[in-house]
């Protein structure tokens, strides 16, 4: 074992030196891009931090939804789940397949737009 800082606390001091240090002396142009930037540190912030459990849970419940072995790829699962929705074989009617949409895009919009207006609403309906 190292002691290097991890992926995250290597991000997260470059975010806090843009945000206290660089920022406050920047205008115009260069301001609006140190905000872009410490806005893409933030999602990749949020990537390393929730996207492995959102991926493994997505798995779970598509290998459980196609009845598909859990050791199959994310993406093969989803490009099964596609194939399936394209051909009509699955559709809203089809057990879990609604609640699955929701909850994966509810975990994408956690990581991608937390701030956007109708995460909240349906972080709350989905209790």
């Amino acid at each position: 074992m190292h002691d290097a800082p991890s992926t995250a606390e290597l991000v997260e001091a470059v975010k806090r030196f843009i945000d206290d240090t660089a920022s406050p002396q920047l205008t115009g142009h260069a301001a609006f891009h140190a905000r872009v930037a410490s806005n893409v540190l933030a999602t990749i912030l949020r990537e390393l931090e929730q996207r492995p459990e959102a991926e493994m849970e997505e798995k779970a419940r598509l290998a459980a939804l196609l009845n598909a072995d859990p050791d199959t790829p994310l993406e093969t699962l989803n490009r099964n789940l596609c194939d399936r929705i394209k051909t009509g074989s699955m559709d809203l009617s089809t057990d879990g397949l609604l609640d699955h949409l929701k909850t994966t895009t509810i975990a994408q919009l956690s990581v991608d737009q937390p701030r956007y207006s109708g995460l909240a609403l349906a972080l709350q309906s989905r209790g």
